[in-house]
């Protein structure tokens, strides 16, 4: 592992002009972020050595490198899920792969399924913790400890400082916010009522199929993580109707503009 991990790094390092210090990585209908990218190399994952490759509509499979609010950043436009066959060390490869060239804060969003009574189709969730719920944990197996400890704390996954900056910036350009507690789960299926149900009484305030490993990986390295949530449907009772992964990423792309925004201002 530790050799597959600088193998990639080195293939990266010879063709990203810059040395970015933050990593974005996109969920489902969210990747225009990198519109707002400037000075940018692409590399397609099909091209890196050992990057799986992402098969979801929506998660475009592309490495950006550029500059968003003056500071450089390595994006991920699309995202590997473990819905999709992969195993948990190749859906969080990627975050081992940032770190190994020198990301230190992540940033990482996705489309989510709202249970908090409070939400509504559309909202912006700052996720402030989360349950996991995957099978298969992505530090299972033996430890490198030149990657993290053995037993990472997990008190503050999601770093009170950005979310703190995070909130300022909303407040200051009039974005509306929510915060929450995020469910991973293995998809892809979308939730039953009465999963809704379970998931809100144990402390959900939404649920999505990805961010909790990579979030983990992050926090195992040693990485400042931020995290949102789009809210795309609800899980709530009277609330519930039929949703498609088309309709996931239609809200997606009507609501990215105020994600983009509120990223773009905390990286500046």
């Amino acid at each position: 592992m530790l050799e597959k991990i600088q193998e990639t790094a080195d293939y990266l390092k010879q063709r990203i002009p810059t040395s970015p210090k933050t990593g974005i990585i996109l969920g489902t209908g969210l990747g225009n972020l990198v519109t707002q990218l400037t000075e940018t190399t692409e590399i397609p994952y099909e091209t890196i050595p050992n990057f799986p490759v992402s098969t979801v509509e929506g998660h475009s499979g592309k490495l950006i490198v550029g500059k968003l609010g003056g500071k450089d950043v390595l994006a991920m436009q699309g995202r590997f899920h473990y819905y999709e066959g992969y195993d948990m060390k190749q859906v969080t490869f990627p975050v081992r792969v940032m770190y190994a060239l020198g990301i230190r804060t992540l940033l990482v969003s996705n489309a989510s399924g709202g249970m908090n009574p409070g939400f509504e189709i559309g909202d912006l969730m700052l996720i402030t913790d989360h349950i996991n719920l995957f099978p298969e944990h992505p530090l299972r197996g033996k430890n490198h400890k030149e990657l993290g400890t053995r037993f990472p704390d997990m008190s503050e996954a999601y770093s009170k400082e950005l979310l703190a900056k995070a909130k300022e910036v909303a407040a200051r350009n009039s974005i509306k916010v929510v915060e929450g507690v995020y469910v991973g789960t293995t998809g892809p299926t979308f939730e039953t009522p009465a999963e809704y149900r379970y998931f809100r009484i144990i402390g959900g305030d939404a649920v999505g199929m990805s961010t909790v490993p990579e979030v983990i990986v992050a926090n195992h390295a040693g990485m400042r993580v931020f995290g949102m949530s789009i809210i795309t449907d609800l899980g709530v009772p009277g609330k519930i109707v039929e949703v498609t992964h088309e309709e996931v990423q239609e809200i997606g792309n009507k609501v990215q503009p105020l994600m983009t925004k509120i990223m773009m201002e905390m990286v500046e």
